[in-house]
């Protein structure tokens, strides 16, 4: 597998593989009737860097991932990240390996953290894989997501540190 850069050329690949998931509405807070062209301005706005992990044997897009800045000015060594992987490619590693790529890309772009806002909690299969990769919760949104068949459940911000030194929180 290699992970490269998206390319606007790679759009529709990755409509194919974002759609389904959007359109479920069980893991992304994203409207489940975005529109292509919305989708696109969501998934790779400017102030997002983009990439595309593809099977290097055959070419097939795998999955998709971004980084961006979670806030901006004095929060924004602090970065955070939305990964999908095509339906036919789970449980294949490629979330791992687009993970360990980000933080790669995340500390080259200066970022020292990183955090996911909204993990559902029913996804435990994200949920496991983050705490895997060393994320850790540090909050709970309780009835944060309106799952489509589970009702309101609970959201998990997911947290970790990208650099050593660790670091410095203030005490308030």
């Amino acid at each position: 597998m290699i992970i490269r850069p998206y390319r606007p050329e790679d759009w529709d690949l990755v409509w194919a593989i974002l759609e389904p998931v959007f359109r479920a509405g069980d893991t992304y807070a994203i409207r489940t009737d975005i529109a292509d062209a919305e989708a696109r301005d969501y998934w790779t706005s400017s102030s997002k860097q983009v990439f595309v992990a593809i099977d290097e044997q055959t070419g097939q897009l795998l999955g998709t991932y971004y980084v961006r800045p979670n806030f901006d000015g004095p929060g924004s060594h602090v970065c955070n990240c939305g990964y999908i992987v095509a339906e036919h490619a789970r449980g294949r590693g490629v979330a791992s390996m687009m993970c360990d790529h980000s933080q790669a890309e995340a500390v080259t772009r200066g970022y020292r953290a990183m955090q996911y806002n909204l993990v559902v909690s029913t996804n435990a299969r994200a949920v496991r894989l983050w705490k895997h990769m060393g994320f850790e919760i540090i909050g709970t949104v309780p009835g944060g997501f309106r799952h489509p068949r589970l009702g309101f459940v609970d959201a998990y911000i997911m947290y970790k540190v990208l650099e050593n030194p660790p670091l410095t929180r203030s005490s308030a």
